[in-house]
């Protein structure tokens, strides 16, 4: 038996198998049915999240020089103004830091996912590979 007649045979043995006994909707008739995404996808939602990271990270802090500036001649001339505005920068370099760290977060998740996804079915090949050659030496 090649590999793809034993892939094919394992699929359909278990097309019927699903999680917390969800019925298979074979007809299209509104009921659950297989999520699928790719590891194109995946990859390109990991691309979007490292395109956002670079991005962000470039245009979120170019304020903060000037920032500094203002705040400095407002609290230099008497102003309340010049340690709300240090607050104001505070708050949202914090809140910056945070999407950065989330857009990594995503992009280095999803291509690990891809990675080991591709290495799984490495393993599934090689293993079912062996259980034919096994066959013939039992």
């Amino acid at each position: 038996m090649s590999f793809d007649e034993e892939w094919s045979q394992v699929r359909s043995e278990t097309a019927a198998m699903r999680l917390n006994s969800v019925p298979t909707d074979p007809g299209g008739s509104g009921g659950a049915t297989d999520y699928k995404v790719t590891s194109a996808d995946l990859k390109a939602i990991g691309n979007e999240a490292q395109e956002l990271f670079h991005w962000f990270e470039r245009d979120a802090f170019h304020a903060g020089a000037q920032t500094d500036t203002a705040a400095k001649s407002l609290d230099g001339d008497g102003f309340r103004t010049g340690s709300a505005m240090w607050t104001m920068w505070d708050t949202w370099r914090d809140q910056c830091e945070t999407l950065l760290s989330a857009c990594a977060h995503i992009h280095n998740h999803l291509e690990d996912t891809v990675i080991s996804h591709a290495n799984h079915e490495e393993v599934l090949v090689t293993n079912f590979s062996m259980s034919t050659i096994d066959k013939h030496f039992n």
